[in-house]
């Protein structure tokens, strides 16, 4: 038997809202969702391995602006980890983190980091926890850490903890597009015209690319009428998706990410390279969909 590696990397993947139906706000201030996501084979990536010291440092196209200190999710997610284990089991660990995704974009970089984070140092400490003693610690830092840590299809409902797994979703073939510009998601959901809209209507039986895709058409991102009156570059997004043969458009969380549906992945490169040529200074990556269990 080979001797376990003492690095690892770990995937922190996109996470694209297909779609999301605003239902309600509790007291608190949190919004109710109901939410159909899947997470990509693209995304961010992180090296966790044994060290003297405690290390975490960032590199890749999205790095600068990204927190290295105790404001980074991963960082909360190392402390959090550890504060369960404790000290004598949680030892010093280097993170590195290659930031390929566009910070505050509506993909869940973030929460995927500190998924990535949580199984990662798990698996690294040898911890006797499970998914849901993971998803709980998880849930201190942020409502979308749950999912993230599940990473597969799923329908999120609550303020985005109570998860159902979809069985038979199958991959689909994405290209994810960010012009490049900020969108507050506390001005997003401040600028809603209504909190109080209808569930997701249910998916169809037969799950497959045109099933889904006439499914979605039924459904909306209740975010994204306000992201598009805050930030006009959100909609020349959808309309160069669009322009570029997408079956299917939207944005993605709150912005300013959105998303083209293609019937295959060649098709959705071919997208990506048309879009990148067109506009060169925007994100733009042709992935897909990881698939259900």
């Amino acid at each position: 038997m080979e001797p376990e590696a003492k690095s690892r990397t770990w995937l922190a993947p996109a996470k694209i809202n297909l779609a999301l139906h605003v239902t309600g706000r509790r007291a608190d201030g949190y919004h109710l969702l109901d939410s159909l996501a899947v997470f990509t084979r693209f995304g961010d990536r992180l090296q966790i391995e044994p060290a003297e010291r405690d290390e975490f440092s960032v590199s890749g196209p999205f790095a600068a602006g990204v927190p290295l200190d105790g404001d980074n999710l991963a960082v909360k997610a190392r402390e959090a980890l550890r504060r369960e284990a404790g000290a004598r089991q949680a030892s010093s660990v280097a993170i590195r983190l290659e930031k390929n995704l566009p910070i505050a974009s509506g993909v869940g970089g973030g929460s995927s980091d500190a998924a990535a984070a949580l199984n990662g140092l798990a698996h690294l400490w040898k911890l006797d926890i499970d998914q849901a003693g993971l998803a709980r610690i998880g849930l201190t830092l942020g409502a979308d850490l749950p999912m993230c840590l599940k990473a597969k299809p799923l329908i999120a409902r609550g303020i985005g903890d109570e998860l159902s797994p979809l069985p038979g979703f199958p991959a689909l073939a994405l290209v994810l597009v960010n012009p490049g510009a900020a969108v507050s998601t506390p001005d997003v959901f401040k600028a809603l015209s209504r909190r109080d809209n209808e569930a997701l209507p249910p998916l169809p039986g037969r799950l497959d690319f045109h099933t889904i895709r006439n499914w979605l058409e039924t459904t909306r991102n209740d975010l994204e009428p306000a992201a598009c009156a805050i930030q006009p570059a959100v909609g020349e997004t959808l309309k160069a998706l669009k322009k570029a043969g997408a079956a299917f458009t939207r944005m993605s969380g709150s912005g300013a990410t959105c998303f083209g549906l293609f019937e295959t992945g060649n098709v959705a490169k071919r997208a990506a390279i048309e879009i990148r040529g067109r506009h060169p200074g925007w994100f733009v990556a042709a992935t897909r969909s990881m698939e259900a269990d």
